[in-house]
């Protein structure tokens, strides 16, 4: 890596990007730019490497290397490259660096003793030309398989979509699919097929189009999801997302997603794009084709309308969905939806012959039961010191369904069918704001931008110190946070801490002691529990030789915190993979053989220790 003269870089300047992997050779991919990934916008492509490892990665420019990282999670091994047209390149998920650069950055963590690093060279430290080999392809950080992450990134770090600069490698003239279409009423006096609520419907394909047979009947505000992606190739297996979508009813615009650039910094606005209560649910990535409260995303800047729409009068709707990719392939999806008058009797509701329950959608909250004949069929609402009672909204035979317009009324409980329903709100959250909730047993701070709309706190506590502080359906752009008193008394002693729990999966939260309260920060609503965790990390040995060693370690409950090796007491670096649970040395000096008392100490969250000693002869 040599630096590049003055004529060089104006060459540079006008040097096209090649491909990262096998430049000139048919290539194909297994993710885009865009794509949909459960907690952010994916910002670049990924290349497929064949589930391969070890495949040669160039520069796609020349420029010098700006940064490179390494991670047992994100995009593990990085390497940036920064270009005379302003722009950065990066090369994520790599096995390893080549020639001066992995000397460089070897060098670095035994002087910090980490294996974790971020690095940032100065411009002229390692010069790079296109073409020139900078690492080789891997597995690491929280790649889901042998691939290559490249971005390309604006002077201002925004990825752009690389597929827009033209690499002949990649032929793709696979149109969008459409799986699924849902229809959302947006307020208490909306429906869709007489309903308050979501419908989901499958999409039936006939060539580039999908539809729906039957009209759709709905009335008044409603907003439509379209669950669709962007396959590389007829019937693959890999597909992205769908970057381009245009919604007309009758022929008119009214909404205009184009996704041509992203701020990998701007990852949860994600959530406001997307249904998070379909993704927290069911796992479903479904695109909203309206504006939602809170979406200040910068893809709508040719829409018309927010897309949310208003169904009246007599006359049917026809919808259409234009979906395309960057290779102008396209697909369209088609519907219509017939008004149908609000009505209290709905003869295709289901049975219901359970417990009666509560949720909670936008600022409504809907209570389903089964049909209760004394006192005819009502609810009483009981809120603050006043008892109202509510007729049904709608019914069959089989199923009572009242809505409670929140912004009007928060109840405390609800007796319906027989039973009674404890809400445990506390009190509503606008969006945007600071707020602080106070209460002898709970302490709650949401920053300024916290929430994407209002919130209709909920919390509750049990005894065993589980306890409940709203919804794990409604996203947070931010920490919270939380500071509450526990029924129990516990030692100040790391072991005890907070989790979030999601089924019989617990996320250590951590947590800090004053006055009798403990007090944490969360990214997530939902359930949470005080456990104690009193068991070692595990360290199961792989291999043990003079040229390496190889581990296992995990921790069942607070997760791995820090391990440490030494040989001879000094400190030998260990490469760590996140999701294999796997350690393994590197030494300084590749001709010294490791021999001699080796040590592996590895801590978990609550500060249980476990520690593996042996003689390498």
């Amino acid at each position: 890596m040599a630096q590049l003269s003055e004529p060089e870089i104006g060459l540079v300047k006008d040097e096209k990007y090649i491909y990262p992997v096998y430049p000139g050779q048919p290539g194909s991919l297994a993710g885009n730019m865009g794509e949909l990934r459960s907690t952010h916008f994916h910002s670049g492509i990924d290349v497929r490497t064949n589930n391969q490892i070890g495949h040669p990665v160039v520069a796609s420019k020349s420029g010098y290397i700006s940064r490179v990282s390494m991670s047992p999670t994100g995009y593990g091994n990085v390497i940036f490259i920064k270009h005379p047209d302003g722009n950065t390149t990066l090369y994520g998920h790599l096995d390893h660096f080549e020639g001066d650069l992995a000397n460089y950055v070897l060098n670095e963590q035994y002087k910090r003793k980490t294996f974790d690093i971020d690095l940032y060279p100065d411009e002229n430290q390692f010069v790079v030309k296109q073409g020139e080999i900078i690492a080789i392809s891997g597995n690491t950080g929280s790649s889901g398989g042998p691939h290559v992450h490249f971005d390309i990134r604006d002077s201002n770090m925004h990825a752009l979509n690389p597929l827009k600069f033209g690499f002949s490698e990649i032929v793709d003239k696979t149109p969008p699919s459409v799986e699924k279409i849902a229809f959302i009423p947006l307020d208490i006096n909306s429906r869709v097929d007489d309903r308050f609520g979501r419908q989901e419907l499958y999409a039936y394909r006939s060539g580039n189009t999908y539809s729906i047979s039957a009209p759709i009947l709905a009335s008044g505000n409603l907003g439509i999801e379209i669950l669709a992606k962007d396959r590389f190739i007829p019937r693959g297996q890999f597909h992205g997302g769908v970057n381009y979508i245009e919604m007309r009813v009758d022929g008119r615009l009214v909404f205009k997603q184009s996704i041509d650039k992203i701020n990998p910094e701007e990852t949860r606005g994600i959530y406001t794009l997307m249904d998070y209560k379909a993704l927290k649910t069911k796992g479903s990535r479904f695109y909203k084709l309206y504006i939602d409260d809170g979406n200040v995303l910068p893809f709508y800047g040719a829409s018309p309308t927010s897309g949310k729409l208003l169904i009246h009068g007599s006359k049917e709707y026809k919808v259409e969905v234009l979906l395309k990719d960057v290779f102008g392939n396209a697909s369209t999806a088609n519907f219509k939806i017939k008004p149908s008058p609000v009505t209290k009797d709905v003869k295709t509701l289901q049975p219901f012959n359970f417990d009666p329950y509560y949720e909670v959608d936008e600022n409504v909250m809907m209570i389903t039961a089964k049909p209760w004949i004394e006192g005819g069929n009502k609810a009483t609402l009981y809120t603050n010191d006043s008892v109202t009672q509510m007729e049904p909204s709608y019914a069959s035979a089989g199923r009572t369904i009242f809505l409670v317009d929140l912004r009007k009324q928060m109840p405390d409980s609800v007796v319906v069918a027989g039973k009674t329903l404890v809400t445990h709100f506390k009190t509503i959250i606008p969006p945007a704001t600071e707020y602080k909730y106070y209460s002898d047993k709970v302490d709650i701070e949401f920053p300024p931008n916290s929430l994407y709309d209002t919130l209709y706190l909920n919390a509750s506590f049990k005894d065993d110190d589980t306890f409940t502080i709203g919804d794990r359906t409604i996203p947070l752009n931010q920490n919270i946070k939380i500071s509450f008193s526990p029924s129990r008394e516990y030692p100040n002693d790391k072991r005890y801490a907070v989790y979030r729990v999601v089924g019989k999966s617990n996320t250590y939260l951590g947590g800090e002691r004053n006055n009798g309260r403990i007090s944490f920060q969360s990214r997530e609503l939902g359930n949470f529990a005080v456990l104690m965790d009193s068991i070692s990390p595990t360290v199961y040995p792989i291999s043990i030789n003079n040229n390496t060693v190889r581990f296992k370690i995990r921790d069942d409950l607070s997760g791995i915190a820090t391990y440490t090796a030494n040989i001879n007491g000094n400190w030998l670096l260990m490469h760590y993979d996140a999701k294999t649970a796997t350690i393994w040395s590197e030494r300084l000096s590749k001709t010294e053989p490791l021999s001699g008392e080796f040590e592996l100490v590895v801590t978990d969250n609550a500060g249980n220790v476990q520690s593996f000693k042996t003689n390498i002869h």
